[in-house]
């Protein structure tokens, strides 16, 4: 059972169920690539060369990329984003987990930051301030940054809503 269906109050319903963008995958498919590249390289231009050095090449390249994806796919399984009707959850972890939870009634603005490559691939940060101080610190009121979130005007737009 997720951690935002386990905290959810009777009356409050989820309105948007918000996600880490794929893009956190791209290291581990750049490891490939690059393994795979290199591999042909050798093949055409060391035809004669020793299979321990395409060999050693598969292997480095191969680690690269199971453990990127793995620490990857288990940054994207542990970390939930919802906005429920009532408040923002945000929770990231898996052993030590970290929640945030912001009121709605509490919330200020809701900044999105894209770069060219976010709005191709829609990915980008958002970040939730909270009125009147609301939050960890006063330097930093509301939720921290959620970086990497697929379709954060989606999620913006489900904020804004309230």
């Amino acid at each position: 059972m997720s951690y935002v269906k386990h905290v959810i109050q009777p009356g409050e319903e989820i309105l948007v169920d918000g996600r880490l963008s794929w893009v956190l995958y791209l290291p581990a498919i750049l490891y490939l690539i690059g393994g795979l590249v290199l591999i042909a390289l050798e093949n055409a231009f060391w035809s004669w060369s020793q299979p321990l050095i395409t060999f050693g090449t598969i292997v480095v390249f191969g680690i690269l990329t199971l453990v990127s994806l793995a620490n990857a796919w288990f940054r994207w399984w542990t970390t939930e984003i919802a906005v429920t009707n009532k408040r923002i959850i945000y929770k990231t972890g898996f052993i030590n987990r970290h929640t945030e939870e912001m009121n709605m009634d509490k919330v200020s603005s809701v900044d999105v930051d894209q770069s060219i490559w976010g709005r191709i691939f829609d990915f980008g940060t958002i970040r939730i301030l909270g009125a009147g101080g609301a939050g960890r610190s006063k330097n930093e009121p509301g939720i921290e940054r959620l970086d990497m979130v697929g379709s954060p005007i989606k999620l913006r737009n489900a904020i804004d809503v309230r």
